[in-house]
């Protein structure tokens, strides 16, 4: 997306340009939903790439990562992100997304274990004794009721956000420097960070 595409009327003293944060995403419809929210008409523009066929293998999410930038570029002070679940997926499929995110200073990996409810389950409690994949949901349905792979962000708050990304902290120490992450864990927060810190500028 060019700088053109992304300019708009703003008040004086407001600047002209949105960092943009690309993401892929392995979901189509949770995910977007999720990340869209934190688009912000004067400081930040998000835009998940998603895929119509429902192609979510790690391999998928990354080939739709490199069209985009292949065809769109990515300015040094945007960032692009893949944003996928462990679940079935091999360690193998998974280090080379990893191995993509090492190759710029802008580029992410965020993996989710057993998958990206988990993250969004932090938003309400610790996540503490996650025994499976559907665990993981029905805990998420004790305060989404009706969830069925969409949210209301409405009901999300910038408070809770901020304590899913302190208790994902907690879940995630010591940092490591691979992707690696044990069952019951995710690495969300740090794209969430990054989209915080670009909406509080």
């Amino acid at each position: 997306m060019s700088s053109e595409k992304r300019r708009f009327q703003r008040p004086l003293g407001e600047r002209s340009y949105r960092k943009l944060f690309v993401i892929a995403t392995e979901g189509i419809k949770t995910e977007p939903q999720y990340f869209n929210m934190f688009n912000n008409r004067f400081i930040i523009c998000v835009k998940c790439l998603k895929d119509s066929h429902n192609n979510s293998s790690p391999a998928h999410v990354l080939k739709r990562m490199n069209e985009y930038l292949r065809q769109n570029g990515l300015k040094s002070s945007d960032e692009a992100w893949l944003v996928v679940d462990k679940n079935s997926w091999t360690d193998k499929q998974l280090t080379e997304l990893f191995i993509w995110s090492q190759t710029r200073n802008n580029y992410g990996f965020a993996v989710s274990n057993p998958k990206f409810e988990y993250w969004l389950l932090l938003h309400f409690e610790d996540g503490a004794g996650i025994t499976s994949s559907q665990n993981c949901t029905e805990r998420l349905k004790r305060y989404i009721p009706n969830y069925d792979k969409s949210i209301d962000i409405r009901k999300i708050t910038y408070e809770q956000i901020h304590e899913a990304v302190r208790r994902a902290k907690l879940r995630d120490n010591p940092s490591c420097a691979g992707w690696s992450r044990p069952f019951g864990s995710t690495t969300v927060y740090k794209l969430v960070e990054n989209l915080l810190m670009g909406s509080a500028q």
